[in-house]
């Protein structure tokens, strides 16, 4: 049997060494702004409609980074979560909106000492280290 795979978006915004993560009202665990693809939605102009929805701005200059393919946290223990990143600018200043209660600037060593993180976020955040783009 194959497992359940969820497909997602993720923008890849570091100021200052730091990613920009955001958390859900009633969640615990911080993801990237991004979310679910809407059928026929390219992953970029999901991308941009999500940041738009979640963080009140435009994405800029957005890039393809990375994908990956991790145990989706608080889903099915077979669950997979397919997060494809974008690295890219804003177009103002962010702050919540809609389903986000909090967004965060945060070190590999901030995210990781998190009670509740993301598989996948972890291993980008070992790649964007790895790169020298996050503390």
């Amino acid at each position: 049997m194959n497992a359940p795979v969820i497909s997602v978006v993720g923008l890849v915004h570091v100021r200052d060494g730091r990613l920009l993560v955001v958390r859900s009202h009633g969640k615990g665990a911080f993801y990237l702004p991004g979310g679910k693809l809407e059928p026929g939605e390219t992953p970029v102009r999901a991308l941009h409609r999500e940041v738009l929805e979640e963080l009140g701005v435009d994405a800029l200059d957005v890039v393809e980074h990375k994908r990956y393919l991790e145990p989706a946290y608080g889903e099915g223990p077979d669950t997979l979560v397919d997060m494809a990143c974008f690295t890219g600018g804003l177009a103002g200043p962010p702050s919540p909106c809609g389903e986000i209660a909090e967004l965060r600037f945060v070190t590999a060593v901030e995210y990781t000492a998190h009670p509740d993180t993301a598989p996948a976020i972890h291993r980008l955040l070992v790649d964007l280290v790895a790169e020298g783009l996050v503390s």
